[in-house]
């Protein structure tokens, strides 16, 4: 393939790039702990957009256990939202594999 080609494709794979990214800013994904009494919600650039607490998971007694099920719900959100990019980025993979044939790779 000419470089022409070459530079389409590198085009093509850039604005899909920038396609995704808009794609993963505004997807929302969550987390549950404690059986969803701490919810943790995230967008798939990792930004917590809440989180919510049902106000009979708060024990003045126990607040370590409410920290502990926000860290877990906040976790849980994190991971999916990682899953979530993860899965977008697959179909750029899959462009940049063409790319890396054309290049002799």
């Amino acid at each position: 393939m000419g470089m022409g080609n070459l530079q389409r494709m590198a085009m093509q794979m850039q604005q899909e790039m920038e396609r995704i990214q808009a794609e993963l800013a505004e997807a929302e994904v969550e987390g549950t702990a404690g059986g969803g009494v701490v919810r943790a919600v995230v967008t798939g650039k990792q930004t917590i957009v809440s989180i919510t607490i049902d106000p009979a998971a708060v024990d003045p007694d126990d607040v370590e256990m409410l920290q502990d099920l926000v860290t877990a719900a906040v976790n849980e959100a994190l991971d999916a939202s990682r899953r979530l990019a993860e899965q977008k980025m697959g179909a750029l993979t899959s462009m940049t594999g063409g790319l890396g044939g054309l290049l002799g790779r």
